[in-house]
């Protein structure tokens, strides 16, 4: 992870200094706005990338002298199949047009979003997964 965590925060600095010169340049509000959350991006990337390599240590695709069969084996529980994204994508647009015909609307769509959002990260929790024999 730590050659991703370069190349992102790289990136950063590089996109922090092309505000630098745009602004002085064109001085053109939006399009430094647009870099200068161009560089948050790279940098939050880049340092989320560099601390979390330091921590966990070297994949196997790391390694010079790695196989394939290094990197067998459980990566995780994902999900299979969830509602809820679909749930919060549909409140969300339900939150957007309230923008545009009340705010009772938009008050019923943010209180979905908040809804469905908290029951997608404590989904695992009420049904947890069953274990493989």
């Amino acid at each position: 992870m730590k050659v991703e965590g370069i190349i992102f925060s790289f990136f950063g600095v590089f996109a922090g200094a092309a505000a630098l010169v745009y602004w002085f340049w064109a001085k053109d509000p939006t399009g430094t706005a647009a870099l200068t959350l161009t560089t948050g991006l790279g940098l939050l990337v880049g340092g989320y990338l560099i601390f979390t390599g330091r921590r966990i240590g070297m994949r196997p695709q790391d390694l010079p002298d790695a196989e394939v069969a290094d990197g067998a084996g459980e990566l995780g529980h994902f999900t299979p199949g969830s509602y809820y994204p679909f749930l919060i994508g549909a409140s969300s647009v339900t939150a957007a047009m309230g923008l545009v015909f009340g705010i009772w609307l938009l008050v019923l769509g943010l209180a979905m979003v908040v809804v469905f959002a908290t029951c997608l990260v404590f989904e695992n929790f009420w049904h947890p997964p069953v274990p493989e024999d």
